[in-house]
């Protein structure tokens, strides 16, 4: 087959006419269960991915005891629990609170924050992006204006290696390598600095403002990109305002911190730095005024051609990302996708605002740049090794889960690629449980074949789906991607529920054994390609995933 034109992909278009949404946001949670094909779904936040060893093993037994025996991982490194009894909400709701999962009814559903999984591990961090999230899901669960947003609301807490700024979070902050923070809303890579002991507060006061254009533009929008146009350019100067009201200020200005300024970049009270080391220019002034790299429209997230998806949804249809009709994935297409990858592998090095790889951007200093963590042991600086490990399309067994647990005492970190880290091992304990880990089916290292392979729930769970993703993706299975290698993303019709952002391979179900196979990069679609066979869709996937983002040819057979 000749190669087809490729099809263009304008994303700076897409913002320009947002949702209007009517009703209030169905996304579930832990309390609040959503009906599947296969029983109801729980989807338990989890602030940083952060469990204790209790608190993970109470998520063992729930699964076992309430639901289907497996846990899901999500693309925010949430929890769900699946196949769950109709009437099992007040037995696990009880399980969890006493666990300590659920410190607020009323906010459980909006504690959506992702944070550098490795940071403190690895000795690479430049800022505390862990003790972060355990303050600002207290200030979260304090405010009660927090209880309107959107359990699609993102926030991303960077420690300075650029790895959860990639998402496309509604909120990101950055530490920088001078001792600063920048707080940045939605594609906005401009941001406001401030001092890493007020970044916390910074996020909620961004959050909040955030509600505050929403409610007053009528939009009902949840996410920062769903902001009509006015607003969304309202929103950066809105922040640093509200910031500089609060006394939050960037190092050296009067905010907490005491550094010096911050080469040519502006304060969040709008006066230049003094000249400070490592200067990041271009931040937002506290008087409104955009920096020079600020969007002027909130710019869109690095969307693909699903639904408004945040996060996947296990059943293919509730996924933190809701549907173009604004309900929570049941149908519709069309919108933007901010998935990470589904197994870990990185996204190809997309921005935050949907730039190229290299981090740079026109709204903005280039922010830095990392995947996620790879697969396998990473030592730490105090001698101990933390382990990387990803489950095969986000599904962990509840045994595999407990072989996480069952070398050491210091819990896990949930990532928002689909994988945990197992920190604070002693070096030969975690040499032999990398091993029964492998033994047990986990993807260990690069060299597996599920190493950047993602699918959506598909059938039997999901009604919407066209085809048994799972069993097909395991059907034609390729030899392994390595590290360069395009993620590919299975999806059982065009919702593309859970789909990563950045480059990947895109195949879809379009009827009973049947698939379309394209490479999305980040500013145009090739293909796509139809597929009706196991053999040709499997030899299909191999060429796509060596396909650079740069390419101008459809994938073909």
């Amino acid at each position: 087959m000749p190669p087809t034109t490729p099809t263009p992909v304008n994303r700076d278009e897409a913002p320009s006419r947002p949702p209007v949404r009517e009703r209030g946001d169905a996304c579930p949670g832990a309390l609040r269960l959503h009906s599947a094909d296969d029983g109801r779904l729980a989807r338990l936040r989890l602030p940083a991915g952060i469990l204790t060893h209790r608190q993970a093993q109470v998520l063992a037994e729930a699964a076992e005891r309430l639901g289907d025996g497996h846990l899901d991982i999500t693309s925010r490194g949430n929890i769900q629990l699946r196949g769950l009894a109709a009437s099992c909400g007040d037995e696990l709701g009880a399980l969890l609170d006493e666990a300590g999962l659920l410190p607020s009814p009323e906010h459980e559903r909006v504690r959506n924050i992702v944070a550098s999984p490795l940071c403190g591990l690895d000795g690479s961090a430049a800022g505390d992006a862990q003790s972060w999230a355990r303050e600002l899901d207290a200030l979260l669960c304090a405010s009660p204006a927090a209880t309107a947003l959107s359990g699609r609301f993102l926030f991303a807490l960077d420690d300075g290696r650029g790895d959860v700024a990639a998402l496309g979070a509604d909120v990101t902050l950055l530490a920088r390598g001078d001792g600063a923070v920048t707080v940045h809303t939605g594609a906005n890579r401009s941001g406001v600095r401030v001092a890493a002991a007020d970044a916390p507060r910074a996020a909620l006061l961004a959050a909040e403002t955030f509600l505050t254009l929403a409610a007053a533009s009528g939009s009902g929008a949840w996410r920062v990109r769903e902001l009509p146009p006015g607003p969304g350019r309202e929103l950066d100067g809105a922040v640093a305002r509200a910031l500089a009201r609060a006394g939050i200020g960037a190092p050296g200005d009067g905010g907490s911190g005491g550094f010096g300024g911050f080469g040519d970049g502006t304060s969040a009270d709008g006066t230049p730095g003094d000249g400070g080391s490592g200067g990041f220019g271009d931040e937002a002034s506290a008087d409104g005024a955009p920096g020079d790299g600020t969007s002027a429209d909130g710019g869109p997230g690095d969307g693909g051609s699903g639904g408004f998806g945040d996060e996947a949804s296990a059943d293919g249809g509730t996924g933190d990302g809701a549907s173009a009709d604004g309900g929570t994935g049941d149908g519709g297409s069309g919108g933007f996708g901010d998935e990470a990858s589904t197994d870990g592998a990185p996204g190809g090095g997309t921005s935050a605002d949907g730039a190229s790889g290299d981090g740079a951007s026109a709204d903005g200093p280039a922010w830095p740049r990392s995947g996620p963590p790879a697969p396998g042991p990473t030592r730490s600086p105090d001698g101990t090794v933390a382990l990387s490990v990803y489950a095969p399309l986000g599904r962990l067994s509840a045994g595999q889960w407990r072989l996480l647990l069952s070398a050491g005492a210091g819990g896990v970190r949930v990532t928002p690629w689909r994988g945990v880290v197992v920190p604070d091992l002693d070096p030969a304990a975690a040499d032999a449980l990398l091993d029964r880990l492998r033994t047990a089916g986990l993807i260990t290292d690069a060299g597996s074949p599920w190493h950047g392979v993602g699918a959506c729930t598909g059938r039997p769970g999901c009604a919407k789906a066209l085809a048994d993703v799972r069993a097909d993706a395991a059907g034609a299975l390729p030899a392994p991607g390595g590290r360069d290698a395009l993620p590919v993303y299975w999806s059982g019709c065009e919702r593309r529920c859970g789909h990563p952002g950045g480059a990947w391979v895109d195949v879809v179900a379009t009827a009973e054994g049947a698939y379309t196979v394209s490479v999305h990069d980040v500013r145009e679609v090739h293909g796509p390609t139809p597929v009706a066979t196991q053999r040709e869709l499997a030899e299909t996937i191999r060429t796509a995933r060596k396909t650079t983002t740069t390419a101008t040819t459809a994938v073909t057979k």
